[in-house]
């Protein structure tokens, strides 16, 4: 295709790809142990972070202390907050996620908003596909590479932490220990997938094609497989739509799947009721 002869979309594509595998794998876990809320929170917490560091860059010259650093920061933090509150505190955990969630973006906002400089949050909101650059590929590919390896080792223990975690716990697993890991590692991920499609659209891309894929799978691994295929093919879809319409990438792509989504459940729902009868 014309489309993919041109050197930013081929690098576009490289990075879909990639990203799609991590989408693919890890939203099938956040959706299966139902912790899209939170996963929720921290993306929107890692905007603290990337605001604490453009103030700290900016008006005190503190220049190791790059966005990817804070946000890989804030992304720690807030997971590691949850989720021992979620664990460990009596207090309910949809008001512990929401407090999270507005506290780390007021803080993202108040820091920017004293910035020298002060300049737009848009490509951290709503991402930068198209201005994708070699380094960001590089990172994507550490990803990638810790993740599969992370899944590959653990990947009994995080089935078992996913689908019934009081008999994982009984049979002697460390549920809070993979909970923890478990967090960390969607957390760390999003500060790199943010790059895709933004902080406010990252949630669909590791919710929708994993929910989507396990309305057809029995088993996690396929849901991961299905969920990753599905990925690469909104990406790909979204990429071609928005060159030819002049609309951005991440917003078209986010776009195509959320009306995938809404056609094929219902689709799904006629064949199970056909089934049955």
């Amino acid at each position: 295709m014309e489309i993919f002869t041109i050197g930013f979309y081929q690098t576009a594509l490289i990075a879909s790809l990639l990203a799609s595998i991590v989408f693919g794998i890890l939203g099938s876990v956040v959706v299966v142990k139902r912790i899209s809320n939170i996963t929720g929170a921290i993306a929107h917490c890692i905007l603290g972070g990337i605001g604490a560091s453009l103030f700290f860059q900016n008006n005190y010259g503190i220049t190791w202390f790059d966005p990817i650093l804070g946000a890989i920061c804030a992304a720690i933090i807030s997971a590691l907050v949850i989720g021992y509150v979620s664990i460990y505190a009596n207090q309910r955990e949809d008001s512990i996620i929401s407090s999270v969630w507005v506290i780390g973006m007021s803080i993202g906002i108040l820091f920017m908003s004293q910035t020298n400089g002060y300049h737009s949050i848009d490509s951290y909101l709503f991402g930068e596909i198209l201005m994708i650059s070699e380094s960001d590929i590089t990172a994507l590919i550490i990803v990638n590479i810790v993740v599969l390896t992370i899944v590959s080792l653990f990947y009994n223990k995080i089935l078992a932490v996913c689908f019934d975690s009081e008999f994982a716990m009984l049979r002697g697993v460390n549920t809070n220990l993979y909970h923890f890991l478990l967090l960390i590692i969607v957390s760390v991920s999003i500060v790199f997938l943010i790059r895709i499609v933004g902080i406010i659209m990252v949630i669909a891309m590791l919710t929708l094609p994993a929910t989507i894929a396990g309305e057809f799978m029995n088993k996690l691994w396929k849901t991961m497989l299905l969920s990753t295929i599905l990925c690469i093919v909104f990406t790909i879809l979204g990429l071609i739509a928005s060159y030819h319409l002049d609309f951005p990438a991440g917003a078209t792509i986010i776009f195509i799947l959320g009306i995938s989504y809404l056609i094929l459940l219902p689709i799904k729902q006629i064949i199970k009721a056909k089934t049955k009868t």
